[in-house]
């Protein structure tokens, strides 16, 4: 499924954080969003997700408007893990989960085996198993995100969106949910601080003050006049035959 988004403008009382913005996914990639604090990539996320309306621009899934599209269709074809990790209800993992069926559920369709198949392999992961008959709000931050990226899985989406989901997890689980997110067979599209991570990306966007202001392949973006531009940084490319593959180091502009 494709997700391209056409002029898209965003205004707070007054104070523009998104503008005209236009993009495209290409189905199957990994479209990374890197950009400074309060560059716009949380709202662009929303937007793309059907959570919020653009003030300006239009939102499409494949040919079909998504202002056209009832909110049971959209949350069947796209899934938003947003930074927000924890809630206060006190349901179970397994419940909060099995939420991500939602969509599929009905008055004539209720919960099924394969639901519970569905969730299970959405639990199992993600490495959540263990914490499945825990109540979500005694999780850690990095445990509830987890719970989070799972419930994604259960809808089953096309399109999956993640604002900056390893922000509450330890280094092997970051690297643990980065490798899953890549090998889905879906499109994603996942906001980033970590350069290093985005690099792995099919093709970074960059947001700076609510625009987009460059996306391409990683090795194309991630410049030095685009790494000095927008995040004020140098940043030295060193490479690692053992994994072909380019590393940054930073250097504070003096």
């Amino acid at each position: 499924m494709r997700l391209s988004a056409q002029g898209i403008g965003w205004q707070v009382h007054g104070h523009r954080l998104l503008d005209d913005i236009s993009l495209e996914t290409v189905p199957g990639e990994n479209l990374g969003l890197i950009g400074p604090n309060g560059s716009g990539k949380t709202t662009l996320l929303r937007i793309l997700a059907g959570l919020q309306k653009p003030h300006t621009g239009h939102v499409w899934l494949g040919e079909q408007s998504m202002y056209r599209m009832r909110q049971r269709d959209i949350a069947r074809t796209v899934a938003l893990v947003e930074q927000q990790a924890m809630a206060s209800d006190r349901i179970s993992v397994h419940q909060a989960v099995s939420l991500g069926r939602t969509p599929y559920l009905s008055p004539l369709r209720g919960w099924s085996d394969q639901d519970e198949a569905i969730v299970s392999r959405a639990l199992h992961d993600v490495g959540i198993e263990h914490l499945k008959s825990r109540l979500w709000h005694t999780l850690s931050g990095g445990e509830g995100q987890r719970v989070q990226i799972a419930r994604a899985l259960a809808q089953q989406p096309g399109l999956l969106l993640l604002d900056e989901p390893t922000n509450h997890l330890d280094i092997r689980h970051q690297l643990s949910i980065l490798k899953l997110v890549s090998a889905l067979p879906i499109t994603v599209v996942i906001a980033l601080h970590d350069l290093n991570q985005a690099m792995d990306c099919d093709r970074i966007g960059v947001m700076e003050d609510g625009r987009l202001v460059d996306i391409g392949p990683p090795e194309d973006v991630l410049t030095p006049y685009r790494l000095h531009q927008t995040f004020g940084v140098h940043a030295d490319m060193l490479d690692d035959p053992q994994h072909q593959r380019r590393y940054m180091r930073f250097r504070q502009i003096v």
